[in-house]
């Protein structure tokens, strides 16, 4: 399981909150996507909270397009 700097990657006011209250909240909790980019993603790809995020079939390509042995 990797790990992660919470304070890193959340907003402030997500930073001391439960792992299951983060991936239940709306990807606004991400540091640096705004409540407006949270309603476009929404109407783009139908994403709501950070688990819709992780496992947004876009964003599974995407890391798989980019994943290392992918370029070969």
């Amino acid at each position: 399981m990797a790990s992660i700097d919470l304070g890193r990657a959340l907003d402030r006011t997500w930073a001391d909150k439960s792992l299951p209250e983060i991936l239940a909240a709306p990807v606004g909790a991400l540091k640096g996507v705004s409540g407006r980019d949270g309603e476009l993603l929404q109407e783009a790809f139908g994403v709501e909270t950070v688990t819709g995020l992780a496992e947004s079939k876009y964003v599974r390509w995407a890391q798989a397009l980019a994943a290392p042995d992918a370029a070969e």
